[in-house]
């Protein structure tokens, strides 16, 4: 005869047995599905490393350095203040400028069909624009830049950032890696702090006076919050990997566009998706990060995670637009 209990102590173990198979299927799937995506990560870093490296540039880049080296007779405060704020500085305003042709004319339209707040900035209010451009120069020139000069020392002291030879393109892309994960680290801590009702009043209020950004409203912000948020996260990898100075007008060149893009207003084919910081400036408690990955941890993306602009939060690689293959749903009538 079967003991008191025996059934349902075999149904436990044969509940517990499943579950153990069950977590053991799903590591065995997830250590197969990891190891996958590293070995093609791996193979498709070389392959661009090599193309790059080999065949596609070969010593051009190399060539170039040595002979901007030698035309700016190896000034290293000179190399330094072309490659750290001109060229960053083209970029952005470069970018931007076209951007800027769209928000004020409307046209053309193959950008601004792909507006995602649509009805906002359509055409941009002028008297906020001017305002905003000036605050973005003057965070350049009178913030951005000063902050140069210490950073310029301890670019120095590293001995390597002007360097006659170049960092390889795999070198390249670790410190890319490296200056990504802190720029998101700093900034997504120093973002939320600055959203403390005390913080948030005094300093960082002016940012959010653009419930729909354009792409120059990256920078419009408070001095102390261009210091603290958007310029130390951006220089801290460098300084603390003593990169070259050619990775780091690169780095600070595609910080200075990709906020751009995120602040844009428009979900364009083939650049990197919008929406996320577009729904931080829409709802202001939401989506602190650059990349999403604290924002996901912490849950501070939970109510964008429910929203439409989440489906759209990706590349477009079409030519319809997002807001139309995913609309809002229709508002209830009340």
């Amino acid at each position: 005869p079967k003991m008191p209990g025996q059934d349902t102590a075999a149904r436990a173990y044969s509940c517990c047995f499943s579950q153990g198979e069950k977590l053991s299927h799903a590591l065995r799937i997830s250590a197969y599905v990891f190891s996958t995506g590293l070995l093609m990560f791996t193979a498709l870093a070389n392959s661009v490393s090599w193309f790059m490296q080999s065949i596609t540039l070969g010593n051009f880049w190399q060539t170039a350095w040595l002979e901007f080296y030698d035309y700016m007779e190896g000034d290293e405060w000179s190399i330094f203040l072309v490659g750290a704020a001109l060229v960053p500085a083209l970029a952005f305003w470069g970018f931007n400028g076209i951007l800027l042709v769209a928000d004020i004319t409307g046209k053309p339209t193959f950008i601004t069909r792909y507006r995602i707040q649509l009805g906002k900035n359509d055409p941009v209010d002028k008297k906020k624009l001017w305002k905003a451009i000036y605050t973005a120069l003057g965070n350049q020139l009178f913030v951005s830049f000063p902050m140069l000069v210490p950073m310029f020392y301890i670019m120095q002291w590293w001995d390597n950032t002007f360097s006659k030879e170049l960092p390889t393109f795999q070198w390249f892309l670790v410190e890319l890696s490296i200056f990504t994960v802190v720029e998101e680290i700093l900034f997504y801590y120093t973002h939320r702090l600055a959203h403390h009702p005390v913080l948030y009043k005094h300093i960082h209020k002016k940012h959010h006076e653009w419930t729909a950004p354009i792409g120059v409203v990256s920078i419009y912000a408070h001095p102390i919050e261009h210091i603290v948020s958007n310029t130390l996260p951006v220089m801290t990898g460098p300084m603390i990997m003593g990169s070259h100075i050619v990775s780091v007008s690169a780095w600070f060149s595609l910080a200075l566009v990709t906020t751009s893009i995120s602040h844009c207003g428009y979900h364009l084919p083939l650049l990197p998706s919008p929406e996320f910081h577009d729904f931080h400036h829409l709802k202001f408690n939401q989506c602190y990060g650059v990349l999403g990955v604290l924002d996901f941890l912490h849950g501070t993306d939970r109510m964008f995670r429910q929203t439409k602009a989440f489906e759209r939060h990706k590349v477009l690689l079409g030519l319809t637009p997002l807001s139309e293959s995913i609309p809002e749903p229709p508002k209830k009538e009340e």
